[in-house]
């Protein structure tokens, strides 16, 4: 029996981290074929992608945060091979929030995170395939809108780097006072809602900038989408303040309104952004599907995130 190949495609901010080149040499000794590309400008991963189905590599490990687990998923996702034909996908969480991780489960610390991948077996995920006004995207972990979004997206780097997550809460107590909601139309099957709101996910994961927990009930392998949007609160920005903070779970329940659904459309008069997995795309519509199964991922056996059989 062949040993296993595996190929770590590591996001150029974490190149020196001794932790991981510890782990790396560990798995080596155990026999493992791993190499390691480092990605440097923009493209890098979809080559690198590429290059591993080429070198009939059995396992891409991303190491980086959302951003890199996404973008790797979609060159893999945008192939024409079934999941089954593709390499598995895993993830050393190196970001600095580690929204999908966090949520899933995966440890941070890279010895056991390519642990997981030895020892559990890869499982079919859900995809979100998201068109906008100028063409397709993949979304692994949550899609957003509204403050959260523009949190994220105004969160300054150097900030994040020196923070981490914390980073985001300050950014968003800075912007408490000049949120302006967003006015949209959302249609699905059995499912209409229109009006201005101050947040929304679509979830095949659950959480997003930084530990904020849009979509509670989300599942990755249940071909669904979970929708959440919290409606305008009429500037009431103390209350804002405390969904924020996360205090007060039972009202932003009262004011939240959820479904499930295996796609989604959203239209508004001007473009508004949906941030997927931390890439902000702007568009005046939006049509989001559940893909069911797209890929295989190495994921904890109690994973919170996979509806158990």
């Amino acid at each position: 029996m062949d040993s296993p190949h595996w190929r770590l495609i590591l996001n150029g901010k974490s190149a020196g981290n001794d932790a991981l080149r510890a782990a790396v040499a560990d798995v080596r000794e155990r026999g493992i074929q791993l190499d390691v590309r480092v990605t440097w400008e923009g493209g890098d991963a979809g080559r690198y992608v590429n290059e591993a189905i080429a070198d009939g590599v059995d396992t891409i490990v991303a190491g980086g945060g959302d951003g890199t687990l996404s973008e790797i998923a979609a060159a893999l996702a945008h192939r024409e091979e079934a999941a089954e034909a593709l390499p598995a996908l895993a993830l050393i969480p190196m970001g600095t929030a580690n929204d999908f991780a966090t949520a899933a489960g995966i440890p941070t610390a890279p010895e056991k995170a390519l642990a997981l991948v030895a020892e559990a077996s890869a499982v079919a995920v859900d995809l979100l395939q998201v068109e906008a006004d100028e063409g397709f995207h993949w979304c692994v972990n949550l899609a957003s809108g509204g403050f959260g979004t523009e949190v994220t997206v105004e969160t300054d780097e150097k900030l994040k780097k020196m923070l981490g997550g914390l980073a985001y809460v300050i950014t968003g107590v800075a912007r408490l006072g000049r949120i302006e909601p967003v006015t949209a139309e959302l249609q699905g099957p059995d499912f209409a809602w229109s009006g201005g709101f101050l947040a929304l996910g679509l979830g095949n994961g659950r959480q997003a900038g930084g530990g904020q927990v849009l979509c509670p009930d989300a599942w990755i392998n249940d071909g669904q989408i979970d929708v959440t949007v919290l409606p305008v609160l009429n500037g009431d920005l103390a209350t804002v303040g405390t969904l924020l903070t996360r205090r007060d779970r039972e009202a932003l329940e009262r004011l939240t309104r959820r479904a499930r659904l295996p796609w989604l459309e959203l239209s508004a008069a001007k473009p508004f952004t949906l941030n997927l997995d931390g890439e902000p795309v702007r568009s005046r519509r939006f049509r989001v599907t559940c893909v069911p199964g797209r890929l295989r991922m190495h994921l904890p056996p109690d994973c919170p995130l996979l509806v158990q059989a």
